[in-house]
């Protein structure tokens, strides 16, 4: 195949079939893979379904502890996770810039295997265009995942109730930060890796303790303080904090330091918000200390100030957490 990814890959003729043989196909070919139109699959239960769509643009496509087709694979497996789903199959649609290098097109499938097989999903189905340069920036992936809900589970941020605790599975942060420091030259010397992992072994263990979780909230874009908006504003609840219980890894909390960020507003893609009945937090906690023994109750929910999120100061004072606005940092996921 060429070294390059040109147009003609794009225009269905001989070159699209050797990128989907040579690429694709070989790895990320599966029974369910065909060259028809669509895949035929079984569904081993008639019960409730979780689906999710995702788009995924990372700048740069590869980054400590990962790269934009294992981030493609986490991101939707924890979607469906969050809905307390375990993931059975997926599909992936891949805009190519022309003259990528087709050795790291086949980097980015080869990872995308390894993680699926990981995750205990597969990709059944999937599409490449090929854009012309300047069009696309290397290689842009757009995923939809399908997942079987738990039986009895049902999680939603409309869910959080007075009193529960709001628990986060690890320390937060590490992504955003990576992505900053892999993009920019800020001379900052900072051994941070992207926290990128699939979830679902992680809520599976937490439904077997608390199957009637409220909530499961996949810390992406925005970051932990966003998605706690969010479910506050979903609920009709408030949300208080506690500063000193939030779990930060001292490199990444001293690079926020450095540039005035906040880490509660960084970008996670291994980490995910818990909203679970106060009497099941230790168990939750406890659960999850298995898997990243950074896991934590940073707060609870409230009835008092509906929509709003308050931190919690060293004099015991409250302080309304600011909503985030603009783009704090473009192109993490």
């Amino acid at each position: 195949m060429d070294e390059r990814i040109t147009l003609a890959h794009g225009a269905g003729g001989r070159q699209t079939a050797e990128l989907i043989d040579k690429v694709f196909r070989a790895h990320l070919g599966s029974e369910h893979l065909t060259a028809d139109d669509a895949a035929v699959i079984d569904m081993p239960s008639s019960g409730r379904q979780a689906i999710s769509t995702d788009g995924f643009i990372v700048s740069p496509w590869r980054f400590k502890g990962g790269d934009i087709g294992k981030l493609a694979v986490c991101g939707t497996v924890n979607d469906l996770a969050s809905m307390g789903a375990k993931p059975m199959y997926m599909t992936a649609a891949f805009i190519i810039e022309e003259g990528f290098a087709a050795a790291d097109l086949e980097e980015i499938a080869a990872s995308m295997r390894r993680t699926a097989d990981a995750a205990g999903i597969t990709v059944v189905a999937g599409d490449t265009k090929v854009a012309g340069k300047g069009q696309a920036d290397g290689v842009f992936i757009t995923a939809t995942g399908v997942g079987l809900i738990s039986p009895g589970v049902h999680t939603s941020g409309s869910l959080a109730a007075d009193g529960d605790a709001v628990i986060v599975t690890g320390d937060i942060g590490r992504h955003g930060c990576t992505i900053l420091l892999a993009r920019t030259d800020l001379g900052i010397d900072a051994d941070v890796d992207s926290d990128c992992a699939p979830l679902w072994d992680t809520v599976e263990d937490v439904l077997s303790v608390c199957p009637d979780v409220h909530v499961i909230r996949d810390a992406t874009r925005g970051g932990v303080g966003t998605v706690l908006y969010e479910i506050a504003s979903q609920s009709g609840k408030g949300i208080v904090l506690d500063r000193d219980s939030i779990p930060v890894d001292g490199r990444v909390q001293g690079v926020c330091d450095l540039l005035g960020l906040d880490p509660l507003y960084l970008a996670c893609e291994g980490r995910m918000v818990i909203i679970a009945p106060h009497e099941r937090a230790d168990a939750v906690v406890d659960v999850l200390r298995r898997h990243c023994p950074h896991a934590s109750v940073i707060g609870h929910v409230t009835s008092s100030d509906p929509g709003r999120v308050i931190m919690t100061t060293p004099l015991g004072t409250g302080a309304l957490l600011p909503y985030p606005r603009g783009e704090l940092l473009p192109r993490i996921c």
